[in-house]
């Protein structure tokens, strides 16, 4: 038996999330919220994890019904991610890991992703679609690394659905008042035209791999036109569609807690003079010593 507490706050979501033996015992998060047409600040974001997070830590540990002495290991998103945000909750994790004289995991946010969708979805060897606010990617495992076959560059997709509406909103009136369009038309447009791309990529990695499953996870994996359009090209492959809801496509922090788990069970673990944060912890960076 092992079981693994996970720290996540990359973004403006902070998470704790508690796995035992591939079973999810809690999974509580606080989102940050801000005014309507703006973002968050990285400032702001960790302002707001630091001043929830030991709620939050609290609560996983309430609703998973254990104690800190029946912990085994503290995994912790390293990155990508915002610094400040990262920084404030590998502190948190870091201090706790000592606290409790546990052993500290140092987690790829991506890798994360995808090992809680294979978890909770079943999904063997997928090609993933990792699509969220802040990363856009087509994945596929190959001899102990996830590799990336295709990825955003200047800004991911959901990332782009934001800026758009919040430019879209400043133009609304102009619109409206020409004819020619509505606000509702480029939406649609704009989110069917970024989907097919989606889709093409990660059916021609699919037939690059040889593969018969697909995993779509991250926040935007939550979008029901996606998993919708991604299905329709799964049925015409003979393949299958894998998704999950919005408890464990949205940042938390249990996905950390589940690759900690695979991680640690395989002998890794992070010194805690090497625990620190990497924005651009890319995710084939990573030895993925616990898969075949």
């Amino acid at each position: 038996m092992t079981i693994v507490i996970g720290f996540e706050g990359s973004a403006n979501k902070i998470g704790v999330g508690i796995i035992k033996d591939g079973i999810v015992l809690s999974n509580p998060r606080r989102t940050y919220i801000t005014p309507p047409g703006q973002g968050f600040l990285p400032s702001d974001t960790a302002r707001h994890h630091r001043s929830c997070i030991l709620d939050v830590l609290g609560e996983a540990l309430e609703e998973a019904n254990i104690q800190p002495q029946d912990i085994d290991c503290v995994a912790y998103t390293k990155g990508p991610g915002m610094g400040a945000p990262l920084l404030s909750v590998a502190i948190v994790a870091r201090t706790v890991a000592q606290l409790w004289k546990k052993p500290l995991l140092g987690v790829n946010h991506c890798v994360g992703h995808i090992e809680m969708g294979r978890l909770i979805t079943g999904a063997k060897n997928p090609t993933v679609l990792y699509v969220s606010g802040g990363n856009t990617q087509v994945i596929a495992y190959s001899e102990h690394r996830y590799r990336i076959f295709g990825e955003t560059i200047d800004i991911a997709v959901g990332n782009c659905l934001d800026r758009f509406a919040r430019v879209l909103k400043d133009m609304a009136h102009k619109m409206l008042t020409t004819g020619d369009c509505t606000p509702e038309d480029l939406c649609f447009s704009l989110q069917e035209t970024l989907f097919s791309m989606l889709v093409e990529i990660t059916e021609r990695a699919m037939a690059h791999c040889g593969s018969q499953e697909v995993l779509i996870v991250g926040g935007v994996g939550c979008n029901i036109r996606l998993q919708e359009m991604m299905e329709v090209m799964c049925k015409e492959r003979s393949a299958k569609l894998f998704a999950t809801d919005e408890r464990f496509c949205i940042d938390n922090g249990a996905m950390i807690a589940q690759a900690g788990w695979e991680m640690f069970r395989s002998g890794n673990v992070t010194p805690l003079n090497d625990s620190w944060i990497t924005q651009r912890y890319r995710t084939d960076e990573v030895e993925v010593t616990w898969r075949d």
